[in-house]
């Protein structure tokens, strides 16, 4: 596997930081990870073709850009990527032309399905699609063992809308995925959160989808605002700093959830992912020691079963870079600590991430967690 990887900013426009090919038209995949402001910008595709005329481009706007250990704000992350021994394959669909994002997840997954895939790499527009209904969709249409990973795309603390694009200017609405094949790509997954859930479980009394109407039988908003006046006295993004854990049943791990509005009229809390009515949930805060170790751990699990990783696609939540502020480049450090200075490292903040293996009894898809996705290409 050989990578490149290159930054845009304003002050410098492109900077390079690593190339293993002289020609960048050999490289065949390329993943952008960008500031929504800068990738609705017409042009930045325009631009990457001309770089990468053979490859498959995939632009994803972000809450923040992760390259090497930097951890960056309305810029341009660049990874391509050229394989030895490996065949991929990609697909792009818009959420609009299906009736729910499960439909759509089943889609996709019936699309990529083969007795030689390996992983898929999934990123979807992170107001349109729920989370929770797109790995639904992509497991129950799986067949073979496969690690599926990735995430929601993200606008910075904005929330106002995210945009993908495969091979084309980016726009709303999107679900990208890339599906991997053969016995020479090695891939690997690990997840952490570092959250601490505090006080009594709460019981979910009503709800519909993704929101809750009632607790314990009460307003919703009211118990929640409760908690936060107890545990904050400043208000100043509550909805980010307290998630929650919700578990459906003593079998089933918690599941984190963020909250994505409020309803003060109605006294409801809408989430990103589903909140079963009958569940029980308990507040969660964050610890910025844990938080940092989470990162350290999600990097030791995700490398257990590669020495030496060619690549980690790192995606955290812009929750935990609100909360971890100027110590933020600390949770990608720890990450190069673990996998060694000559694994490639990109990511991105989001609205969500994914991470399962088919067939495993782990939860796929939350809010507030780090995952990390390792390859290893082999001769």
């Amino acid at each position: 596997m050989q990578i490149e990887q290159k930054k845009w900013t304003p002050e410098k426009t492109w900077e390079t930081l690593r190339s293993d090919l002289r020609e960048s038209k050999e490289y065949q995949l390329v993943l952008v990870f960008g500031s929504r402001t800068l990738l609705s910008s017409l042009g930045f595709y325009d631009e990457i073709r001309k770089g990468y005329p053979k490859a498959q481009i995939l632009m994803n706007s972000t809450s923040g850009e992760i390259i090497d250990t930097q951890v960056n704000d309305d810029t341009i992350s660049l990874t391509a990527i050229r394989f030895d021994n490996t065949p991929f394959k990609t697909i792009s669909v818009n959420i609009q032309d299906y009736s729910n994002a499960e439909t759509a997840g089943q889609f996709i997954a019936e699309s990529l399905s083969h007795t030689n895939i390996t992983n898929i790499l999934v990123f979807a527009d992170g107001h349109q699609v729920d989370g929770h209904q797109l790995v639904l969709g992509l497991e129950n249409s799986l067949t073979e063992p496969v690690v599926i990973s990735g995430g929601l795309a993200g606008d910075g603390n904005k929330f106002q809308k995210t945009l993908l694009g495969l091979n084309e200017q980016p726009c709303e609405g999107k679900i990208i995925a890339v599906g991997f094949y053969g016995k020479h790509l090695i891939v690997s997954h690990g997840r952490m959160d570092g959250w601490e859930e505090i006080g009594n479980e709460i019981q979910i009394t009503k709800s519909t989808k993704n929101t809750i109407i009632e607790l314990n039988h009460e307003p919703a908003l009211k118990i929640y605002n409760q908690f936060v006046n107890k545990h904050m006295p400043s208000s100043q993004g509550q909805s980010l700093l307290f998630p929650v854990s919700i578990k459906s049943n003593d079998r089933q791990p918690s599941v984190f959830r963020k909250i994505k509005s409020i309803n003060e009229d109605e006294k409801s809390i809408t989430f990103d992912g589903v909140v079963p009515e009958g569940s029980y949930i308990k507040m969660m805060k964050a610890n910025f020691e844990s938080l940092i170790n989470g990162a350290s751990a999600a990097a030791k699990n995700s490398a257990k079963n590669i020495s030496k990783p060619d690549l980690a696609i790192v995606i955290s939540n812009v929750g935990r870079k609100i909360i971890l502020s100027k110590r933020i480049e600390e949770e990608v450090e720890v990450i190069r600590e673990v996998l060694g200075e000559s694994t490639a490292i990109t990511g991105f903040y989001s609205y969500g991430d994914i991470s399962f293996s088919k067939g495993e009894n782990k939860l796929a898809f939350n809010n507030q967690s780090m995952t990390i996705t390792t390859m290893r290409e082999t001769k």
